[in-house]
């Protein structure tokens, strides 16, 4: 299974891409998209869309993990990251794969099995469970690594517990 993960902003968009085969997990590609901060914000979507359609084609994922917007503090923040969290969205959906979202709680657990992780908690168990020598970077792009994980750690559950009714 191939699997982008997407940890969506609009300066700042992270991807990951990985592969799981059998037991073992490996890296294809993970960067962040950056655009000017100062850019209008359609101008910001739409270089987000169409690059995220070429990631798209490139490497024909299976599945695309999105993480949804942290909406404690900051809604304005939220609301932003929101909409490239629909770009991502419309990307996958332009090409017909399913797409998966999490909370950032829901990240940490599946990655870590702490809810409560430190950013760099996570990125260490992204490191370790990719098998690399250092932490991914940038930091959106080690996050969305991140996303992509926790999407196969939850069908793996899913698969278990699929299993497991069966019987």
């Amino acid at each position: 299974m191939r699997i982008l993960g997407v940890d969506p902003g609009t300066i700042n968009m992270g991807y990951g891409v990985i592969d799981a085969r059998d037991d073992k997990t490996t890296l294809v590609e993970s960067d962040a998209l950056t655009v000017k901060e100062r850019s209008p914000i359609g101008e910001r979507l739409s270089y987000m869309y169409h690059r995220l359609l070429e990631i798209i084609s490139r490497y024909q994922p299976d599945a695309v993990a999105i993480e949804q917007p942290f909406m404690a503090k900051n809604v304005k923040a939220a609301l932003a990251v929101g909409r490239a969290q629909a770009i991502a969205i419309l990307a996958a959906a332009d090409k017909g794969i399913p797409t998966f979202e999490y909370t950032p709680a829901q990240v940490k657990q599946r990655v870590t099995n702490y809810g409560a992780s430190t950013k760099e908690q996570v990125q260490e168990m992204v490191k370790l469970q990719l098998n690399l020598t250092e932490v991914p970077q940038p930091n959106d792009a080690a996050d969305a690594l991140a996303v992509a994980l926790c999407h196969l750690h939850q069908t793996h559950i899913e698969s278990l517990l699929a299993k497991g009714s069966k019987q």
